[in-house]
């Protein structure tokens, strides 16, 4: 099957490009995109499986099975494959996020015959020596207990527990000391025989390429790649439940960190647009609101921002401000107040257009270069959302209104999650004497 689209990544100096989705008889999806202007090819390989496939007691198995995938395979030692990877001056790596796993290089043309061919050979036939897992799994450890001293990650650790529950967003990626320690081979074996499959699998290429000779090559490495009998597990994954409550954890630290959520939908809602803009209109810059308002005027904060992330599965909104221990109650009624202000007072026409300019402005800029073409068009693809997303979503934001804006305020922002990290003079029982009354 091949269908082509025309991305929005036009060059003055190149003819129109295709992207060209083809799926072969295995089940892999392929995306390919010729840009001839540097003799480089980048690669995304998305694998749809990332920590919300993971069991609760197994939280981080899929970020130590990243860490180990490039440390071993049936034919290659660790050593052998960073040679080989450094001989041809290439770049080859592996990550996990929550909603899928991902290996990326990036090689010149003539090399990328034989670098394909080595990634099909991390991705089919990984050994996860023993050594390597347990040096990892240490690193990790480690990881996890050096985020466990920064206020930031603690105040989010918090707010992500108390707004996921027992779904796996509640955990950072890199799980916990009690799940990562029970982690070894065995339990990477059954991952990754459960989720590294042809009809899991998504290739997408960028850079000087023929078509033909793309698909030829994968075809070559992939072709013989079975599709098991057992069909991909069906996720059955929790129940999120709306249960606006705060914590609070005292830290003896030098600044407060204070933390607002808001449970909100995912990237295939129609409020996607409208919450994105609302993001870049609030926290995203110099310029946005609460930068101006609560940092540049009333000097609150140390820092002070939004996000929204794009999620398969509920997101959140966030807004959050580390700010000096004595301005902690004024910093979280402060960030309220400017959530609740867009319930209440609808955005100015230039404003929103402004908020417009700049998302729009940074989403095309995030598609410069090959590999961020890959990642792009290849994440679309593993969201489910196909590559004609790239031409909906700048659509669908131009014709945002401020009216929407309102609407969508009041629909999502109405209790939050709170989180606070400080000393404990400045955030015990912060809420209850400062908000509740």
């Amino acid at each position: 099957m091949e269908d082509s689209f025309n991305p929005n990544v036009s060059n003055s100096s190149l003819p129109e490009r295709t992207l060209q989705r083809i799926v072969t008889n295995n089940g892999i999806v392929v995306l390919a995109l010729e840009n001839p202007a540097a003799d480089i090819i980048a690669t995304r390989i998305f694998i749809k499986a990332g920590s919300r496939c993971e069991p609760r007691y197994q939280a981080g198995l899929s970020h130590l099975l990243s860490s180990v995938i490039t440390k071993g395979t049936e034919q290659f030692s660790a050593a052998e494959i960073a040679e080989r990877v450094e001989s041809l001056g290439a770049s080859l790596g592996a990550d996990t996020t929550t909603d899928y796993f991902l290996l990326s290089m990036k090689t010149v043309s003539a090399d990328f015959p034989e670098m394909l061919e080595l990634a099909g050979e991390l991705l089919r036939s990984p050994t996860f020596p023993e050594a390597e897992v347990e040096l990892e799994r240490r690193m990790t450890l480690q990881a996890i207990k050096s985020q466990q001293e920064q206020p930031f990650t603690v105040a989010f650790e918090q707010l992500r527990q108390a707004m996921y529950q027992a779904h796996p967003y509640a955990l950072s990626t890199l799980g916990t000391v009690e799940t990562v320690a029970n982690l070894g081979r065995g339990e990477l074996d059954r991952f990754h025989h459960t989720y590294f499959r042809p009809d899991n699998t998504i290739i997408c290429v960028v850079g000087r390429i023929i078509l033909e000779e793309i698909v030829n090559q994968i075809e070559k490495v992939f072709g013989d790649w079975k599709i098991p009998d057992p069909a991909i597990p069906s996720l059955e994954l929790p129940e999120i439940l709306a249960f606006p409550h705060h914590r609070i954890t005292p830290i003896p630290t030098k600044q407060s960190i204070v933390m607002l959520g808001y449970l909100t939908p995912s990237v295939n809602s129609a409020d996607y647009a409208a919450l994105k803009l609302i993001n870049t209109y609030l926290g995203n810059g110099l310029s946005s609101r609460l930068f101006v308002e609560l940092r540049e005027k009333r000097g609150l904060a140390y820092e002070v921002s939004a996000f929204y992330p794009t999620r398969l599965d509920a997101s959140q909104f966030a807004v959050y401000m580390g700010t000096a221990p004595e301005n902690t109650e004024v910093a979280l009624y402060s960030l309220r107040t400017e959530i609740e202000r867009l319930c209440k007072v609808s955005l100015k026409a230039d404003e929103l257009q402004a908020a417009k300019n700049k998302l729009l402005g940074q989403y095309a800029l995030g598609k410069q270069t090959n590999a961020q073409i890959a990642q792009v068009f290849g994440w679309y693809e593993t969201l489910g959302l196909g590559v004609g997303f790239d031409r909906t979503f700048p659509k669908t934001v131009s014709v945002v209104t401020t009216e929407e804006i309102q609407e969508v305020a009041n629909r999502y922002f109405i209790e939050p999650y709170i989180s606070l990290v400080g000393p404990e003079s400045a955030v015990a029982g912060l809420i209850e004497s400062s908000w509740e009354n």
